[in-house]
């Protein structure tokens, strides 16, 4: 039968008909133009095509993940591309900064790059922080490791990993690209630690020095300063006194060596740098012999004034600043190292040994050695200072 013999309502049908069908093959192509742009700007070859990806690349040649024994490369969404459908789609449209940043020549020169090149690392770390190293995850799984076939370090480390549920990037920053510059990452961590300071309540009677902070035998502030406390040293508040505190420090002193004191009986862990009239006003409160040095050593106590905008109530608060730095300083040649992998004394050592590879200060320094040392293999499992 013809069209003119059709009935207007079999012809409105056909029509609609040939709507879905257009509609269809529209949103086909639609759909596969889409899929081909995301995979197409997805690629290395893509990701690296702008200027400003010199230098990345050049790190990211340099890697374990570029080129390795196993002929098994990580291509750029590989490691910051998410494959879950919605991290996907966000991901590629959070992109659309690195368009503009490529436009107005944001990191278009080596000094750029350098200067933003901790917060764009940061950016990534919180990233993979929060998604729990998804991208790192769908190649490397703990299930999947032969732990025992592998390298001392990592044999050590990803047991003690598993069984705290960390995540990749806690140890892993520096497997793709050079590290950046973690001064300005530990500088902002003492400004934190130090607004916390600036917040402890007068009523604490039990707070922490959180800096080498000098002390004095007096309240008087021009007088001169009688010796240091070391960072995360414990003090019991005697009184205070306007902007200032009176408390008592105790430690652990080797017979017969009189400028410091240590916070452990046998442990080189620095608590007090005693000035010669500091020694005078020093009590002993007990003595003992270690059983297997023969070494005798003395429990002793120290009156000392100090500003208290130098302390802090909460010893954790200084923990998590040292904890942080050494997350961010020690995972570029190697994994995040247990704290109980050494003894109090063979931390420093380690520390010292590691410390020309890092950008940290010696006052950063010192809260580190501070840190491993008080949450090492052969201090208390059951102190107050544990986290």
């Amino acid at each position: 039968m013809s069209n003119r013999y059709q009935t207007p309502g079999k012809r409105r049908s056909r029509a609609w008909l040939w709507l879905l069908l257009l509609g269809i093959i529209i949103g086909a192509a639609l759909l596969a133009g889409t899929a081909t742009v995301m995979h197409k700007t997805s690629d290395t070859a893509f990701c690296i095509s702008c200027h400003t990806m010199e230098q990345p690349l050049a790190e990211y040649q340099g890697s374990i993940h570029f080129q390795n024994t196993k002929g098994i490369r990580a291509e750029c969404a590989d490691c910051h591309v998410p494959h879950q459908p919605i991290d996907y789609l966000l991901t590629k449209v959070a992109a659309l900064k690195d368009v503009y940043g490529e436009v107005t020549g944001k990191i278009d020169t080596p000094e750029k790059y350098e200067a933003h090149k901790l917060a764009m690392a940061q950016s990534v770390w919180d990233t993979l922080k929060k998604n729990d190293s998804a991208t790192c995850r769908s190649c490397h799984s703990y299930d999947a490791m032969d732990v025992i076939a592998q390298k001392p370090e990592a044999r050590q480390q990803h047991p003690v990993a598993i069984k705290n549920g960390e995540t990749c990037i806690d140890c892993h920053k520096g497997v793709a690209h050079i590290l950046p510059d973690m001064s300005g990452l530990a500088a902002a961590g003492a400004s934190e630690l130090a607004n916390a300071a600036a917040k402890t309540p007068d009523s604490a009677t039990t707070l922490y020095t959180i800096a080498t902070e000098p002390f004095y035998l007096s309240a008087d502030e021009t007088q001169h300063n009688a010796g240091n406390l070391m960072p995360s040293t414990e003090v019991k508040v005697v009184k205070r006194q306007g902007d200032r505190v009176l408390a008592d420090v105790a430690g652990w002193q080797q017979d017969g060596v009189a400028e410091v004191f240590y916070a452990a009986q046998g442990k080189r862990i620095l608590s007090v740098l005693v000035g010669e009239d500091a020694r005078k006003q020093l009590k002993t409160l007990s003595t003992v012999k270690d059983a297997e040095t023969g070494l005798v050593w003395h429990q002793v106590s120290l009156q000392v004034w100090l500003p208290k905008k130098q302390l802090v109530d909460d010893q954790q608060k200084i923990w998590h600043y040292a904890s942080d730095m050494m997350s961010a300083n020690c995972t570029g040649c190697h994994g995040l190292t247990a704290l109980d992998r050494f003894n109090a004394n063979q931390w420093i050592g380690v520390v010292k040994g590691m410390a020309p590879r890092t950008s940290l200060t010696q006052e950063q320094l010192r809260v580190l050695t501070q840190y491993v040392q008080k949450h090492a293999s052969d201090m208390p499992a059951n102190q107050s200072n544990k986290i």
